[in-house]
């Protein structure tokens, strides 16, 4: 005989007493895929940092449901629209996207009833491309490399788009202060909870800068002694701004990592909360990509790479010491990268192999 909830039993009838409250019990599930976006983990870097003085931990943007920090900005965004009554069901989004921005704002419109047309720099993989369109979204792609002002850039398509879009938001996510708003409410009191408030540094990339600058933003309330360090592409226009307020067309030119740098100012970076910018190369942050899967088991993007990348850097200036709690924002997931960053033949072709890691990335045996 055993005792239940002070009712003796026996074991037929402990049996049937627990499927009753078993059944009794609410199923634990999330209503849709939006509420899993947020509350992604930070994991302590090893291998890759073993070399530098200080602590290093990822904050890794793929544990979204997007696979992206862009989820964040893509719902805030939308449901600031809905609040404001911009938005209705069977409305239409449009925005301009490397890619990210694009499949989180898809996401969210399946679930939330709009439409969705995308405006898409040809810079980005194919592999985005293609996700895009799965998600139902109406695609245009657009020549990377033409100034931001010609009608085939795809902030000029995207404008026109919603001119003769009738029922059209675009969210213009470049020049949107929600950008800003989303990672102030939401990565940078996660990261400042998940470290204790022991943080000492922040490193992202800047694209649009809402990220970087939302999160700076919180964490410098909290702590003004936290130093947030940007990092820029060669080929960008961001890090002399930085250094200079001057908007300087010679230093644009092109480059291949998506999500990074621009060829434009955008009001949506807070230039003054960001410490110190450091350009990256492509090629150095294309190996720090493979590098992250092989060593730490990460499979994260090509920005996750320069990401890595510009920790080298920073450090080989002495940014960091045996104190340093640094938290890297890892932005996205490496199955957008496929055709690009993780294909040996795209490697290749870009001429990022010498002899030797040529040689060890083809360590594929086919059995005939």
């Amino acid at each position: 005989m055993l005792n239940l909830q002070g009712f003796e039993v026996n074991e037929n009838q402990k049996t049937c007493l627990d499927n009753y409250f078993f059944m009794k019990e609410e199923i634990k599930a999330y209503n849709n895929v939006l509420e899993l976006i947020g509350n992604t983990p930070l994991v302590k870097l090893n291998k890759v940092t073993e070399n530098l003085e200080g602590n290093f931990y990822a904050k890794v943007e793929a544990f979204n449901p997007g696979h992206s920090t862009k989820d964040r900005i893509a719902i805030y965004i939308i449901e600031e629209a809905e609040r404001q009554g911009i938005l209705s069901p069977g409305d239409t989004i449009i925005e301009t996207t490397s890619g990210n921005t694009g499949f989180s704002i898809a996401m969210v419109s399946i679930i939330k009833g709009y439409n969705c047309i995308l405006a898409v720099s040809s810079k980005s993989s194919r592999d985005k491309i293609d996700m895009l369109r799965s998600m139902g979204a109406k695609v245009y792609v657009c020549p990377a490399h033409v100034s931001a002002d010609d009608e085939r850039s795809y902030y000029m398509v995207a404008k026109r788009l919603h001119e003769e879009t009738k029922g059209s938001v675009y969210i213009n996510q470049y020049f949107n202060q929600l950008n800003v708003d989303a990672h102030y409410k939401s990565t940078g009191p996660e990261i400042w909870e998940q470290t204790n408030g022991k943080i000492t540094h922040l490193i992202a990339c800047s694209g649009t800068g809402g990220t970087i600058s939302g999160t700076a933003k919180f964490l410098k309330e909290k702590n003004p002694n936290i130093k947030i360090l940007g990092v820029d592409a060669f080929g960008s226009v961001l890090k002399k701004y930085h250094e200079t307020k001057e908007f300087d067309a010679n230093e644009i030119y092109p480059y291949r990592i998506e999500g990074l740098g621009k060829n434009l100012i955008p009001t949506a970076t807070d230039f003054e909360l960001i410490d110190k910018f450091i350009k990256v190369t492509d090629e150095e942050s294309a190996h720090a990509t493979r590098e992250i899967a092989k060593t730490e088991g990460l499979f994260v993007g090509y920005t996750s790479g320069a990401v890595l990348q510009a920790i080298r850097q920073y450090a080989e200036e002495g940014e960091f010491d045996a104190n340093s709690n640094v938290i890297a924002i890892f932005p996205d997931h490496g199955s957008r990268y496929m055709s690009k960053v993780f294909s040996d033949d795209w490697m290749n072709e870009q001429g990022f192999f010498d002899s030797v890691n040529l040689e060890e990335a083809q360590k594929i045996e086919f059995i005939k």
